[in-house]
């Protein structure tokens, strides 16, 4: 299993609609074959700033499979207009 992580920069003043938008679009990642979980946290320190964390099988379930899916299409839609800068992904392996 591996660790999809974005931290995710929210224009001010958007949080509650971002907050709202991604309610919405987790049904459309959860679908995705190979996804075991996500998580998005709010920086406690930091407004605007969240914490994305997906769990995936493989980066590959994530990479090649939901990215090319209409479903990421969709969470482009709701999502991606928020963000101020794009959000860089990064992918972790197993616990040491």
């Amino acid at each position: 299993m591996i660790i999809e992580h974005a931290l995710l920069s929210v224009r001010q003043g958007e949080e509650l609609a971002f907050e709202a938008a991604i309610a919405e679009a987790k049904p459309l990642i959860s679908a995705s074959p190979g996804f075991v979980s996500i998580e998005v946290r709010p920086a406690l320190e930091t407004v605007g700033t969240y914490l994305l964390l997906v769990r995936w099988l493989s980066v590959a379930d994530h990479r090649d499979g939901f990215r090319n899916s209409d479903r990421y299409q969709s969470w482009r839609d709701l999502l991606h207009r928020f963000y101020d800068p794009m959000p860089s992904v990064s992918y972790f392996g197993d616990p040491l």
